[in-house]
């Protein structure tokens, strides 16, 4: 019994020791990791150091988001209350010393007393906390609190400015005191404040849009920490006992987008969205065809990257309510939707929502057209009637074109079904091309993925797909879809589809981050021209832009057209029947107004021949008034200004055509102080007309002055005798004037005149402003700069 005892004792020894030392084996080998920084953890504290996030330049290094540095105001409450009793017991020896006779106080050179001590330790806590709520603008009880507080550190507030956090330590280091201390922090600054926004984005939080949130492992760095030792009750040791591991800094990030011409889209963009009413926010982008490299992104409105919790359009508020059915709002609506207000105002318009492109999908419709070979060019013409009705099944619906009130296009060539933008001719192409071909272009521009732009919260297009389920695409569909009105797609899916169409063929990856450089000049990354792939040959590219400028080139009046410069482009106005409610389909085409909304659009590139400059402008649901919601009477006009501004901004030099050189513009040269017979030969010799006013043989005064431009039918004014160099006229109103009319009436009143822009030799195109306000006082032979609007669109 005895020696079978000992066996059975002996194996369950055996056994827990057996457990035992597997137990300690995976403790200190296996899971050693584990346990030391569970001990770390025991024996250790730790204060996280914020890394400076990197800067953000624009394209020529002009600062667009920069992290300046702040402090943290701590507190170790241990240690206050040590030195609060030491205070004490000064406060009681000076109180002895002066009840004895003993005290000696010391004054400094001014002869005031230093070394003042309060009357006791707990006066000086409530002042101290009293000063320290003052300078950080919080309460005196939550000062109290971190005072009072357990442990080794407690935080007042974060990202204090460096004289407010000086003025503190300072405070407490006057009464000897170490136990309040600063640690430094960072804040993030944007100095143009709400300049692209959108691209830009910001981070606070767990809140990230933009470069901000989409290079943020670049920008954010690594951040430091002061690692502090724990006594055996867990208590963190004073700082003495601590070591401090330095953060390093973030990355630079050097943007593609250039802060001036950011300006000129955001600027016009405003003055388009204003002026139209836009409903659903406006958005534009200029990019290089060639690279992918985007010049500028704009979304209105915009909001305050220094505040970006701020909601800064009612609009924003209006089309809440709306797509929620509530009619009167209440202050409780306006509290319920502001997050959402918020995060529509915080995206990116241009790559986050979907639209129904329009007239502009035309380009993508040709495209595909002209690569197949679909049609025979010379000979293809289709005959406009105005409407057409497709069937499908039980479902007849009647299709316009714009063109339905005078009767139709008639027969049109391809060009002309471009230029003219003719939806039954479209259609016919789009018949011409086939849904399986239709699908595969649509695939082939990208407009069913996202562009893999470096941003984030892209989204993509859609069309419904070949298939035979209720949803999938018929041929209603397809006839709808070759004029851009059944898909929906990104504002920068189109503009690369089109850069595809006419850069050579090739789907370019676009981006907004040129490079990113770390803290000591190194380049990170680089980002280069990307091609996703090559969609139509060369040759079919050559031939689009070719019909892109005939299409600017046979109808100024509906495109953008500035003097010196070969534009391509193509206007839109699309029904926005993905983002309304209901639309009831009616004959002949004609839907009902008031549940109707469009998008006017317009894209453009140039020089047409080898494109360096792409744009593309959206106005998502203009006012409705006066049919001013076509893409040529909205979105073309602000395109105009941006485009002007750029290429005077970038300093493209103009190549005038023949044509231009006729019309050009003539400035008038320094005549005043010439003999009259030299002024006259001058002139003569511009090709331009002038008056001669006294018997004098000198100019002593001249009409324009020196420098100003007058048309090729302008007249100069020369005045040969002092005393009578001034004549007065009246400006005129020119409001609604044609061409025609606006020289007859200036010239008979003695005043110059030169057009904005080339629509003053397009038939139809009426005054739309005057650089002089109608009735100014100003002298005879005075310039006046016109700028004028088209009658007639194509959209």
């Amino acid at each position: 019994m005895r020696f079978r005892s000992k066996i059975v004792m002996t194996a369950a020894f055996s056994l827990l020791f057996g457990a035992v030392a597997a137990n300690f084996f995976k403790i200190s080998v296996l899971d050693n990791k584990k346990y030391q920084d569970m001990a770390n953890d025991q024996h250790f504290g730790s204060i996280s150091i914020s890394a400076h996030r990197g800067t953000i330049y624009d394209s020529r290094g002009i600062t667009l988001a920069k992290s300046a540095t702040v402090y943290k105001i701590f507190i170790d409450p241990s240690i206050f209350r040590e030195e609060l009793e030491s205070l004490q017991k000064r406060i009681d020896k000076r109180n002895a010393d002066k009840a004895n006779g003993t005290y000696t106080p010391v004054y400094d050179d001014e002869g005031k007393e230093i070394n003042v001590l309060p009357e006791s330790a707990e006066e000086f806590k409530n002042k101290a906390a009293a000063f320290i709520a003052l300078k950080l603008n919080i309460t005196a009880e939550k000062v109290k609190k971190a005072m009072d507080a357990e442990g080794r550190y407690m935080e007042f507030k974060v990202q204090t400015e460096k004289p407010v956090a000086d003025e503190i330590i300072n405070y407490f280091y006057d009464m000897g005191f170490v136990s309040v201390g600063s640690v430094e922090d960072t804040k993030r600054y944007y100095p143009q404040n709400d300049l692209a926004a959108s691209v830009i984005g910001f981070t606070t939080g767990n809140i990230a849009y933009g470069v901000e949130s989409s290079y943020d492992k670049y920008l954010s760095g690594v951040d430091g920490r002061t690692v502090s030792a724990k006594d055996s009750n867990g208590n963190e040791l004073p700082y003495r006992y601590s070591k401090t591991f330095e953060p390093k800094d973030g990355d630079d990030v050097y943007l593609t987008i250039d802060r001036e011409i950011q300006y000129i889209l955001e600027k016009h963009l405003k003055e388009m969205s204003d002026e139209h009413s836009v409903k659903n926010r406006s958005c534009a982008i200029l990019m290089n065809p060639k690279t992918g490299a985007i010049l500028g992104m704009a979304t209105y409105p915009s909001f305050d990257l220094n505040d970006p919790f701020e909601v800064t359009s009612e609009a924003l508020f209006n089309r809440i309510f709306y797509e929620k059915d509530i009619d009167d709002p209440k202050k409780k609506d306006i509290e319920e939707y502001t997050p959402e207000a918020r995060e529509r105002q915080w995206k990116n318009k241009c790559i986050s929502e979907r639209y129904e492109p329009g007239s502009v999908f035309k380009i993508i419709t040709a495209a595909s057209v002209v690569e197949e070979k679909a049609i025979d060019f010379d000979t293809w013409s289709h005959v406009c009637n105005g409407v057409e009705y497709f069937q499908d099944g039980d479902r007849k619906l009647p299709i316009a074109c714009h063109s339905v009130d005078t009767g139709g296009h008639g027969p049109v060539s391809f060009q002309e079904a471009l230029t003219k933008s003719c939806n039954p001719a479209f259609i016919a192409l789009g018949q011409a091309l086939g849904m399986e071909k239709f699908q595969y272009y649509f695939n082939a521009f990208g407009f069913r993925e996202q562009t893999g732009i470096d941003l984030p919260y892209e989204v993509n297009g859609d069309l419904p797909k070949l298939g035979d389920g209720p949803n999938d695409m018929n041929h209603i569909d397809l006839a709808e879809a070759s004029f851009g009105q059944c898909e929906t797609v990104t504002p920068l899916e189109l503009i690369t589809a089109c850069s595809a169409v006419v850069n050579g063929g090739y789907l370019l990856q676009p981006y907004v981050v040129d490079k990113v450089v770390d803290s000591d000049g190194n380049i990170v990354l680089n980002n280069e021209r990307t091609v996703r792939r090559q969609v139509i040959s060369e040759e079919t590219s050559k031939t689009m832009a070719n019909a892109l400028r005939n299409v600017v080139s046979h109808n100024t009046a509906g495109n953008v057209d500035i003097k010196g410069f070969a534009i391509g482009g193509k206007s839109g106005t699309s029904q926005r029947f993905s983002a309304i409610k209901q639309n009831v389909a009616q004959e002949y085409g004609k839907e009902n107004e008031n549940l109707n909304e469009y998008g006017a659009s317009y894209l453009c590139f140039t020089p047409s021949d080898d494109p360096e400059l792409i744009l593309l402008v959206l106005a998502d649901m203009p006012d409705k008034q006066n049919q001013q919601y076509y893409g040529s009477k909205c979105a073309v006009p602000c395109a105009q200004e941006i485009l002007t501004d750029v290429l005077r901004y970038l300093d493209k030099s103009p190549e005038y055509d023949e044509n231009e050189l006729k019309n050009l513009d003539k400035k008038v040269p320094l005549l005043k102080g010439a003999s009259i017979d030299d002024a006259i030969k001058t002139i003569e010799d511009m090709g331009v007309r002038y008056e001669k006013i006294g018997n004098g043989i000198e100019v002593v005064e001249q009409s324009p002055q020196t420098g100003t431009a007058i048309s090729k039918d302008g007249c100069i004014y020369l005045y040969t005798e002092k005393g009578n160099t001034y004549e007065p006229v009246t400006v005129p109103d020119l409001s609604y004037y044609t061409p025609e009319s606006a020289n007859d009436v200036l010239t008979g009143l003695g005043l110059n005149y030169v057009a904005k822009n080339s629509l003053a030799t397009q038939e139809g195109a009426i005054v739309k402003s005057q650089s002089i306000e109608p009735y100014s006082i100003v002298p005879k032979g005075t310039t006046i700069e016109i700028e004028f609007q088209a009658q007639s669109f194509n959209d």
